[in-house]
């Protein structure tokens, strides 16, 4: 007897309106969400600047590098204006933050840093950058991404909140064939990214173990010494803080939190927000 789905629609509806939404989701449209980080083979982790991706993914990357996937980081810009010390040349802070970014990933496992080459405070929310991350899914064909929330209550960084639109947009739009049409002409094939997962979230609904590499998480971050390096004692207890509390949510004594979509919801749905 086959499915009968108006039935089961109706079922669904009758619930309380997160439960509701969250069993339709998986039933419907993602049966494998709970399953998106370990099922994942390949990992694109977005940042604004050198840093993010350790701060907000840090030990679930380390984590997943050492299950065998494959990490690649995108870092946006090239952290330039880092600093409170008027006597130090962006110039100069770029050139030590690109050894520090390299450092940290291969603390992590990560296979390969790329950089989209923007300056330090001025990523833009534009069409050519989202053409670079497009052309970028599409070469590396991660199964998951990774990127800061660009609606994070009160940020105030342009950086984060256009790195995070551009990449959201990339993701829904690198399966599209007539997005960035000269890949086609390279012989660089469209790609359906299965899932994005944004950092620095104030909705998460996921929240991923990071008990047995948060110590990978905080060597990687001491390898920023140019922003860290000064307060690491500080820095050190926000970043214990904040796996514990998420840890606490998880069952768990370390994690990291997300929110994590399946890229059929990035377009039109207005019950996201409570997937």
């Amino acid at each position: 007897m086959g499915l009968d789905v108006s039935k089961l629609v109706e079922e669904l509806a009758s619930l309380p309106l997160e439960e509701s939404v969250k069993l339709m989701v998986r039933k419907f449209i993602a049966p494998d969400m709970d399953k998106a980080f370990d099922a994942a083979q390949r990992i694109l982790c977005v940042a604004p600047h050198p840093d993010d991706c350790e701060f907000g993914a840090g030990g679930t990357i380390a984590s997943l590098a050492r299950k065998g996937k494959e990490i690649y980081m995108v870092i946006a810009t090239d952290g330039s204006l880092g600093t409170s010390d008027p006597g130090l040349a962006p110039q100069k802070l770029a050139e030590v933050r690109r050894l520090e970014q390299e450092e940290a990933a291969k603390i992590l496992g990560v296979k390969r840093v790329l950089w989209l080459g923007y300056k330090d405070g001025y990523m833009p929310y534009n069409e050519e950058a989202r053409a670079k991350l497009i052309t970028l899914i599409r070469a590396l064909k991660p199964d998951l991404v990774l990127a800061p929330d660009p609606w994070l209550t009160y940020e105030a960084h342009p950086d984060h909140r256009n790195t995070g639109l551009v990449t959201v947009e990339a993701v829904a739009f690198s399966s599209l064939p007539h997005f960035v049409e000269e890949n086609l002409v390279a012989g660089v094939q469209p790609w359906g990214v299965r899932f994005i997962a944004f950092y620095y979230t104030a909705k998460p609904n996921t929240f991923y173990d990071i008990t047995d590499t948060i110590d990978y998480k905080l060597e990687a971050l001491k390898a920023h010494k140019s922003q860290v390096g000064s307060n690491w004692a500080q820095w050190e207890a926000l970043v214990r803080y904040l796996a514990a509390l998420y840890g606490r949510r998880a069952g768990t004594r370390y994690a990291e939190a997300f929110k994590l979509l399946p890229t059929a919801l990035l377009h039109a749905i207005p019950f996201a927000e409570i997937v």
